[in-house]
């Protein structure tokens, strides 16, 4: 009896130590967990294989405990940065800054709500003109802003106060003959993923809803540098996803049973409604040409590194550009102009002018257009699409048919965005703070940021090499043209470029026949923002859709 027992005596010690030894150390991990991962990386090791680096995977998870011991503030960039510049690029020539023309018979509009759709330079005349104060102009959007908030849920924070001072500010200085140029004294919102001191910076997630940075972004420093007002902090999609927020969904103006998209949900349908003249975002994958198409606006996404994002949330450093949603190209060229240059606090900027010269020849410019893409949309959009062509055709426009670059691994480039999101978002999940955003589904944020720590970082350095193999056949299209003409979705454009860098303007092209907005996509070569704006402008000199504007605002 006692050569009985004590066998199952031993067995159930051994049990208890294991299971005290687990729940002491709860990270740790056996060979048999090593020989479970293989499947999630597409790899069989033989059992010798892995007895030889089970211990080198417990060196590495020591390494990974020691870099947790080090926190790393949100302004870190990794030491290794992206480069767009492929081989064989020339940098165009860059035009050292741009004549805005101010009009002089600009008038006070009956009724005076049309004056929330006036332009910049219509803004600007009653302003420098002093037929209003930007005391008045900005009471009258904070006043918008409020009024249509609660049917649109496009602002997180109005600033009220700092509105008012900067307004008082413009017009002392303007009546002392101090006028700082077209932007003086012009109100507009941002995305609030851009910090501004005394007011939450919430990035549009409940974790974050009543976080306050201290510093100025650098974008909204030259705004303010430049005479702007800011009115609002516009709603951006929970760490930039979507139009959901922790607070609500944002509307899209013209039709409010839909969604404005995202994630500059805010900037495009604050902009759309006629609550701001303009407003600032980031695309990372979309965010400025999705809401921009959506809510009827047009949208300026520059080359990566135009544009500084210091003092901007990141989602994906590799990625991320800051950009103007606007009226109409002249607008966002504006905007542009104001925000674009070096930055000492942001060293992937790139130190170059930029001037638009709107008297050049659109006739001279070369044009190429997606073809196939462009005839395979069978809906309204691709109807208004087409349409557009004939337009700017009748101004001497006979574009070039060409395809995206083929043989790209396209379906497995969104692991760098991730990867680069799972890192910056690092504290976020191991908190457990990413359990309380608001979307929990397959598709949101939260669980892209949680499934972001089973990529590979030998298939995300891969994925970079793939990406350079994609830079280098975007320059064998684009090096013969300056301006691509693009369906903005439906195709492998939008991913592209972004992975590229290049920069897109989406244009308004008319109405489906649901009264929803459709767009066209224009893509220029690196650092050559001038060409598409340039061609955007001529088109809607020589077309309304840019002057459409929801019912209703």
């Amino acid at each position: 009896m006692p050569t009985k027992t004590k066998f199952p005596l031993i067995l159930l010690l051994l049990i208890s130590l294991t299971w005290i030894s687990c729940s002491t150390n709860k990270n740790a991990f056996s060979k048999r967990d090593v020989k479970k991962s293989e499947k999630l990386i597409g790899l069989h090791f033989a059992n010798k294989q892995i007895d030889t680096l089970y211990p080198y995977l417990q060196r590495n998870k020591s390494g990974f405990d020691s870099l947790r011991k080090y926190p790393l503030d949100y302004g870190v960039f990794p030491a290794i940065r992206f480069d767009p510049t492929p081989f064989g690029f020339q940098m165009p020539e860059q035009q050292e800054g741009t004549q805005w023309n101010i009009p002089n018979y600009v008038e006070v509009p009956e009724p005076y709500d049309l004056l929330a759709f006036y332009t910049i330079p219509q803004l600007a005349s009653l302003i420098k003109h002093q037929k209003i104060t930007s005391t008045e102009l900005t009471k009258f959007f904070l006043g918008r802003l409020k009024k249509y908030q609660p049917a649109l849920q496009c602002t997180i924070t109005i600033t009220d106060s700092l509105a008012l001072e900067q307004a008082k500010r413009a017009d002392e200085e303007i009546q002392n003959g101090n006028y700082r140029g077209i932007l003086h004294g012009i109100p507009y919102g941002t995305k609030d993923l851009m910090a501004v001191p005394g007011y939450p910076t919430t990035w549009g997630a409940t974790p974050y809803k009543d976080q306050m940075i201290s510093e100025t972004a650098t974008v909204i420093q030259k705004l303010e540098d430049a005479g702007a007002v800011l009115v609002a902090k516009l709603v951006s999609g929970a760490l930039a996803r979507g139009d959901v927020w922790f607070d609500g969904k944002t509307k899209n103006p013209w039709d409010t049973t839909q969604g404005a998209s995202g994630s500059s949900a805010g900037s495009g349908s604050a902009t759309s409604a006629g609550l701001v003249p303009f407003a600032l975002g980031t695309e990372t994958l979309g965010s400025i040409t999705s809401p921009s198409t959506r809510n009827g606006v047009t949208g300026l996404r520059p080359t990566y590194g135009r544009v500084s994002r210091h003092g901007v949330m990141s989602l994906s450093w590799s990625m991320d550009k800051v950009g103007p949603l606007g009226r109409n190209a002249e607008d966002c060229a504006i905007v542009f102009e104001a925000i674009q240059g070096k930055d000492e606090n942001d060293l992937t900027t790139v130190d170059l002018p930029f001037g638009v010269d709107w008297s050049k020849d659109i006739k001279n410019l070369r044009v190429a257009y997606l073809q196939k893409d462009i005839e395979k949309d069978t809906t309204v959009s691709g109807d208004n699409l087409r349409n557009a062509l004939k337009s700017l055709e009748a101004l001497g426009i006979h574009p070039t048919p060409v395809e995206m670059p083929e043989a790209v691994p396209y379906r497995g480039f969104d692991i760098i965005l991730r990867a680069e999101a799972g890192a910056f978002f690092d504290e976020l999940v191991r908190s457990g703070e990413v359990d309380i955003m608001v979307e929990q589904d397959q598709r949101s944020r939260a669980n892209s940021l949680r499934q972001s720590r089973f990529i590979p970082a030998v298939e995300y350095i891969q994925a970079n090499r793939q990406r350079q193999v994609l830079i280098q056949k975007m320059q064998d299209i684009m090096k013969d043209y300056d301006v691509l003409i693009s369906p903005t979705f439906g195709n492998d454009q939008l991913l592209a470029t972004n992975l590229t860098g290049h920069p897109v303007i989406a244009v308004p092209t008319g109405l489906d026949d649901e009264n929803h907005p459709t767009s066209m996509t224009f893509v220029g070569n690196l650092y050559d923002e001038a060409s598409i704006l340039l061609l955007a402008k001529a088109f809607q000199d020589n077309t309304s859709f840019d002057e459409l504007h929801p019912p209703g605002y």
